[in-house]
């Protein structure tokens, strides 16, 4: 009886494990930008990610209307740019992709003020605000598995994640969203020993 139970707790710990791979590992590296996207620049410039060149990105969802999370996980990156640009490695080896997920109410105007709010500018060729289609905007989200969702208020319910890209536009690690769930030091160090 005791063989069956070690033989049990064997194959349940096998099955847990596997389950932790899946999920931790083999899932992350599955994420990646779709090639066959092209989005519009919050100054209204095409942009295509079958052409982007090689490296690595930092890549945010947000919505302009968001009372808290989205807009403080923007302002922690902005202090992340600026340590990566003294280090020089911003936009030469890494750039920001900040896509809205709610592009229907998110127009070029709404986006142009929310990058003035943190000073990314229309020749910023480091941090890119993006907007799309409704059905585009939710195949690169679903690319990632960045849920959202609209109650009916306006106020979108979402994922709060934020993604570390490799050259190849891979997940290679993921990071939280907010004042407490973006801690731009930790991303910055990850980062930098990334680019090395």
């Amino acid at each position: 009886m005791k063989k069956i139970y070690w033989m049990f707790g064997i194959l349940l710990a096998v099955c847990i494990g596997i389950g932790i791979f899946y999920v931790s590992i083999y899932r992350q590296w599955q994420m990646k930008l779709p090639n066959n996207i092209t989005m519009e620049t919050a100054w209204g410039e095409e942009y295509s990610f079958n052409k982007m060149t090689p490296k690595m990105r930092l890549l945010e969802f947000i919505y302009t209307n968001c009372p808290d999370i989205c807009p403080n996980t923007t302002f922690e990156m902005t202090k992340l740019r600026q340590k990566l640009e003294q280090q020089r490695v911003f936009p030469n080896k890494i750039e920001f992709i900040t896509i809205t997920i709610d592009p229907k109410r998110d127009t070029a105007a709404k986006l142009q003020a929310y990058a003035k709010t943190f000073h990314i500018s229309p020749n910023d060729k480091g941090w890119i605000l993006l907007r799309g289609s409704e059905r585009d905007t939710k195949k690169v989200a679903d690319a990632f598995d960045f849920q959202y969702r609209d109650p009916g208020n306006g106020m979108l319910i979402h994922t709060t994640r934020t993604y570390l890209l490799d050259e190849n536009n891979r997940v290679i690690e993921q990071f939280g969203m907010g004042k407490k769930g973006f801690k731009y030091e930790e991303v910055y160090e990850t980062i930098m020993d990334k680019i090395k």
